[in-house]
């Protein structure tokens, strides 16, 4: 089976009670069996059970794990835009509160294909990586949204290396999560792209344009 990432030829990995799961030896892209995919309606339905709200300050105190070191990198009155903002947006107005001017996309919430035209000093993709059905396609999409210097801040938990850990791993569970990244995949992905990668912690990492 080709990965959907790089293409190259990918291998079982593991199953559980759910899914089967297939691992690319080139990029190390863990993926669901595209066969146990959500349909868009109960995929949809999956999403409208979210309730992220602006005024939750747990909420808040989870996304600032990626706002405070993107923020550190930034300067007041740039633009960005939040790719996959979900029902709820909430990492924007953060950043707003900051001083950036932030757009929010989504492509059930806040379709605006409009948004994707033009280029940003910054753009953050917040649990958002692991729903990408066709990765390969996302990830250029992505790219093409940050200018030259600017920033991709993205949070999603790494992936466990090995087939036993991944195999008891929650974070697989979530019938919507299909794709799924370690420290390899976003190098691969850094090169692949043309940006240098920092891995923050076990979830959050900035991607710079180069």
């Amino acid at each position: 089976m080709a990965c959907p990432l790089c293409k190259d030829d990918a291998v079982e990995f593991c199953a559980d009670r759910s899914r089967r799961y297939i691992k690319c030896p080139r990029c190390a892209l863990v993926y669901a069996d595209p066969g146990s995919h959500l349909s868009p309606e109960l995929e949809r339905a999956e999403y409208d059970l979210h309730e992220n709200d602006p005024g939750d300050t747990r909420y808040r105190a989870f996304l600032s794990r990626l706002a405070e070191p993107l923020l550190a990198r930034l300067e007041p009155g740039m633009h960005g835009l939040d790719f996959g903002c979900g029902p709820g947006p909430t990492l924007s107005v953060m950043l707003a509160e900051q001083g950036m001017v932030v757009n929010d996309y989504d492509p059930i919430y806040a379709a605006d294909a409009r948004l994707l035209e033009r280029r940003y000093d910054f753009v953050t993709a917040t649990e958002v990586v692991e729903h990408f059905c066709r990765p390969a396609v996302a990830w250029r999409q992505l790219a093409s949204l940050v200018r030259p210097g600017g920033w991709l801040g993205i949070m999603t938990l790494l992936a466990p290396d090995d087939a036993e850990s991944f195999s008891q791993w929650w974070y697989k569970n979530d019938p919507t999560h299909v794709s799924f990244y370690n420290e390899a995949t976003f190098d691969w992905l850094a090169e692949a792209s043309g940006f240098k990668v920092e891995t923050l912690d076990d979830r959050v990492l900035l991607m710079q344009r180069v």
